[in-house]
C-alpha cells in the first residue's frame, strides 16, 4: 500500500509535464477555488522538474531521434472499460513487445535521466491497486500512453481530466481529430513517435505495444503514420461499459480535476462520446489493410484468454507466441480468482444504454 491515497493526492499528474505544455494546457482556463492549492503546488513542482527536461532531450537526440522503428506498432483499441487493460497485460508478457510504463505516464521527461531516483520515490508514494477495479498498479507495469502524451504536449483528449467542462471540445479536436489544426497534428505525430522510441528503449522491446482507448478515434491517422500497424479492437457488453465507465471516470477525475463538473454532465458526456467514438472507428476501419485488424468480444477473450491470444497472434501474423507462451500462461493463471466489480443494471441504466447505444447492442448481438 502506498503512502498516499489516490483520491487525496495533493497534486495532479501535470507535475510531470514540461513547462510549455503546462502553460498551454492551463492558459485561459479558470481553476475553481477548491482546487487552487492543488494547482499552485502542481505548478511549483512542474516548474522545478521542467529544468531537467533538456537533459533527456539531449540524450534522445543523440541516441534515438534518428533511429528507425524495426516494426510498426500493435494497437489495442476499444472504449474505456472494454477489457483493454487485461489484454494489454497479457500481450506485454511477450518480451519482444515494448510499452509505455506507469512511471512514464507521469514523468515522460525523466526517462533517460534520473529515472531510478524518481521511480523509487513514486513507487513508495503510489497505491498498489487501482481504486476503481482493484487491478494492480506498479511503476513498471504497462500503461496507456495518453497520460504520458498529456504531459508532453497540449493536444490530447486527456486534458479533460483537469478541465472536464471542456470534455466535448477536447473530444472533437484531440480524440476524433475532427477539428485539429495541421500544426497541432504535426506536433502529435512527432511527440507520439518520440514516446514510442523512448518506450522501446526503456523496456528493451522491438515492437511497440499500445493500449490507448483514445486511439480508437484516430485509426486513419495511425495508419498514415504506420502503414503496417496491427490492430486489436475490443468490444464489451454496452451495459457493463456504461456502468463501469461512469464509475471509473467519476473516481479517477477526483484527484486530477481543477474545476467541478456535475455527475449529470459527466454522464451525458460519456453517453455522447461513446457514440462519437463508435461511429468514427466504424467509418475509418476500412483504411486498415486486410489482415491487420481483428475484432474481439472481451467476453470471449476472458472466457479463454490463452486460446484467444494464440488466435490473435495467428490472425495478425504476429511473431513470438511460442517463445512467450509460458509467461502468458503464468500471468493468466495468476488472474484466476480475481474478483471483478459486479454491476446490476437498474431500469434507468437499461433505458439510457438502449436509447443512446442501441446501435452497438444490435451490431454485436448483445441482448436488449
Amino acid at each position: 500500500m502506498g503512502l498516499l491515497e489516490f483520491n487525496k493526492l495533493p497534486i495532479n499528474t501535470l507535475v510531470g509535464a514540461d513547462w510549455k505544455t503546462f502553460r498551454q494546457v492551463t492558459r485561459g482556463r479558470v481553476v475553481d477555488p477548491a482546487y487552487r492549492n492543488k494547482y499552485r503546488l502542481t505548478k511549483v513542482v512542474c516548474r522545478l522538474l521542467s529544468t531537467l527536461v533538456s537533459l533527456q532531450d539531449r540524450r534522445y537526440e543523440k541516441l534515438l531521434a534518428d533511429k528507425p522503428l524495426e516494426h510498426d506498432p500493435l494497437f489495442i483499441l476499444g472504449h474505456w472499460r472494454s477489457g483493454t487493460t487485461f489484454v494489454h497485460n497479457v500481450f506485454s508478457c511477450d518480451a519482444h513487445f515494448g510499452y509505455n510504463t506507469t512511471y512514464q505516464t507521469v514523468f515522460p521527461h525523466l526517462m533517460m535521466w534520473g529515472q531510478p531516483f524518481f521511480k523509487k520515490n513514486m513507487s513508495w508514494l503510489m497505491p498498489d491497486k487501482r481504486p476503481t477495479d482493484n487491478m494492480e498498479l506498479a511503476v513498471d507495469l504497462p500503461q496507456e500512453e495518453e497520460f504520458a502524451l498529456a504531459n508532453m504536449m497540449p493536444y490530447t483528449y486527456y486534458n479533460f481530466w483537469f478541465f472536464p467542462k471542456y470534455q466535448q471540445e477536447y473530444a472533437d479536436k484531440y480524440l476524433l481529430f475532427n477539428d485539429i489544426e495541421p500544426d497541432e497534428l504535426k506536433v502529435f505525430e512527432e511527440t507520439f513517435m518520440k514516446l514510442i522510441k523512448i518506450s522501446l528503449w526503456n523496456t528493451h522491446g522491438t515492437q511497440f505495444l499500445s493500449k490507448n482507448p483514445p486511439h480508437t478515434g484516430r485509426v486513419r491517422e495511425l495508419v498514415k503514420m504506420f502503414p503496417n500497424a496491427k490492430f486489436i479492437y475490443l468490444v464489451r457488453n454496452p451495459y457493463t461499459v456504461f456502468e463501469s465507465t461512469r464509475s471509473f471516470f467519476t473516481n479517477t477525475i477526483q484527484p486530477l480535476k481543477l474545476e467541478d463538473i456535475t455527475p449529470e454532465q459527466l454522464e451525458s458526456n460519456i453517453l455522447s462520446i461513446y457514440a462519437k467514438l463508435y461511429h468514427k472507428y466504424e467509418a475509418d476501419k476500412a483504411c486498415i489493410p486486410a489482415g491487420n485488424l481483428i475484432e474481439v468480444k472481451f467476453e470471449d477473450f476472458e472466457a479463454d484468454a490463452m486460446g484467444m491470444t494464440e488466435h490473435i497472434y495467428q490472425a495478425l501474423s504476429l511473431p513470438g507466441f511460442t517463445e512467450s507462451k509460458a509467461a502468458i500462461e503464468k500471468y493468466v493463471g495468476g488472474k484466476k480468482g480475481y474478483k471483478k466489480n459486479k454491476y446490476k443494471y437498474d431500469d434507468r441504466t437499461v433505458r439510457l444504454v438502449q436509447d443512446n447505444w442501441g446501435f452497438a447492442l444490435k451490431q454485436w448481438n448483445y441482448e436488449l
